[in-house]
């Protein structure tokens, strides 16, 4: 198809490119289209569409939050007259069926050879109680869409509607959906690339500092001002008084769910725990009930991206942490929620607060996790099967932890020290002592056969001194960390 616009494509989106191929071939595909599109609020889902298409749809319409099914049907009625629909000819719809109808004429009157695009966004507000409105799309694209040369792209941030009420859809939805794609935060890759877009100077450090606080979200990091210091646009964009970003973290939840207060709870609970929490640690701490609708909030908080749940190395099924994974959600709790605020209000010049490099040390960790890949690939393992899990010692030495795991097929376990660092990192004789005990600890109560290979990563690496010419295997840094 002959859209000028994708000689843009590099300028105006950055990464992306699985995405973006995908795309591609609904474009060129010879087959109608059903595309669902979903992903953590503000990763730029609604960016992806319009960019890729050029604003260029032959009907596209946007959901309005806490709307009742009037004023939804009462703008979807005002984009058909805007897409052409004749006014005269043309009235209001008193349902979703009647909607549908309506677009339906309007798409028949097309004289168009090429695919016609159809985009619907923030399809979750659209199904208001009693609305019908998934029946009502279920038809159209049953009865009609799939018999033409349409591309129909719905689009969401509450995901856990997006999964259950259209994915895994089981009535007239079933498997209807021709391609899915679910838009992940950028990794330090794609955001070095946005602000080099951006026309910024920032070395891999301050970037890196920007990740820990706002997360890889291209809505946060694009109100970043790049002629100012990362230190400098936290304390701007968070804790000024007028701080773009100063109210962002209760307006999040709330516009993405509805009893968002026992939402909040968990969060505000899993804040405390650095390696998470079981399930009986999390319902105690809450305050919430032991069912499942407790099990309901914590499965929509992973299919948003706020939580995920994993095992410790060893561990079974009852020993499963929920572990709290918002970069912005844990800055906010730690640093500008209530009396917080008060004592750290001035982010620029807390450099050597104690809560300020715990929360350092845990942010850098949680960013070495959701680079995981990126890991396995420096260390030559990116085609090798591995397991990824933390290990807190026994009871006994409940000190003894290990930020990360990487159980190999190939016979190997790298246990991953991650220390964030602003300078390079030393391994002084009493560390080196506790690391080769924490080695032996380790073997001894996994009962592993496996090599262990102790691993660093730390943003600029180690002295090169003799415990870490005997001790280390591997040591990455930032570098690494910045792999595509």
């Amino acid at each position: 198809m002959p859209y000028l616009w994708l000689k843009l494509l590099k300028m105006k989106i950055i990464g992306r490119h699985i995405e973006i191929k995908e795309l591609q071939r609904i474009c060129h595909s010879d087959r109608p289209e059903f595309l669902a599109v979903y992903g953590r609020r503000r990763v730029g889902k609604t960016y992806l569409i319009k960019e890729f298409f050029g604003q260029q749809f032959d009907f596209y319409m946007t959901g309005t939050a806490n709307s009742t099914m009037k004023i939804q049907l009462k703008n979807f009625y005002n984009r058909l007259l805007h897409y052409g629909a004749e006014g005269a000819n043309v009235q209001m719809p008193k349902d979703w069926f009647d909607a549908f109808e309506l677009l339906q004429q309007l798409l028949d009157s097309l004289d168009k050879k090429e695919k016609l695009v159809v985009f619907l966004d923030e399809l979750p507000w659209f199904d208001t109680h009693k609305s019908n409105f998934i029946q009502a799309l279920e038809y159209f694209w049953n009865s009609y869409a799939s018999t033409k040369n349409i591309a129909l792209i719905v689009c969401g941030s509450a995901a856990s509607w997006m999964i259950h009420r259209l994915i895994r859809n089981r009535g007239g939805l079933h498997h209807r959906l021709t391609s899915k794609l679910k838009l992940e935060p950028f990794n330090l890759y794609e955001c070095e690339a946005f602000f080099k877009a951006k026309e910024g100077a920032y070395v891999k450090y301050e970037i890196v500092q920007l990740y820990m606080a706002l997360g890889g979200i291209p809505f946060y990091l694009d109100m970043v001002d790049t002629r100012q210091s990362a230190a400098q646009n936290i304390q701007s964009l968070c804790f000024n008084s007028n701080g773009r970003l100063s109210t962002e973290f209760e307006d999040l939840y709330y516009s993405l769910f509805k009893n968002a207060d026992s939402h909040l709870a968990i969060i505000r609970a899993l804040s405390t725990a650095r390696k998470g929490l079981t399930r009986g640690e999390l319902i105690k701490l809450s305050k919430l009930p032991n069912a499942g609708s407790t099990t309901r909030l914590l499965n929509e908080l992973a299919e948003s991206d706020f939580v995920k749940d994993y095992l410790p190395f060893g561990g079974k099924n009852q020993n499963r942490l929920f572990q709290l994974v918002d970069f912005f959600s844990l800055f906010y709790l730690n640093f500008m929620d209530g009396k917080k605020r008060l004592i750290k209000s001035d982010w620029i010049l807390a450099v050597d607060d104690p809560s300020k490099r715990a929360w350092s040390g845990y942010a850098f960790e949680m960013l070495c996790l959701q680079h995981a890949n990126q890991i396995k690939k420096a260390l030559g393992i990116a085609g090798v099967q591995t397991l990824l899990s933390s290990w807190t010692g026994s009871y006994e030495k409940k000190g003894c932890q290990i930020d990360l795991i990487i159980d190999r097929r190939d016979d190997v376990i790298n246990l991953c020290e991650i220390k964030f660092s602003n300078k390079m990192f030393t391994i002084t004789k009493k560390y080196a002592d506790e690391l080769m005990n924490k080695v032996e600890l380790f073997r001894s109560v996994s009962g592993t056969k496996k090599s262990i290979f102790m691993t660093f990563i730390t943003p600029f690496g180690l002295i090169h001194n003799p415990y870490a010419r005997t001790l280390v295997q591997n040591s990455l840094t930032l570098e690494d960390l910045f792999m595509d």
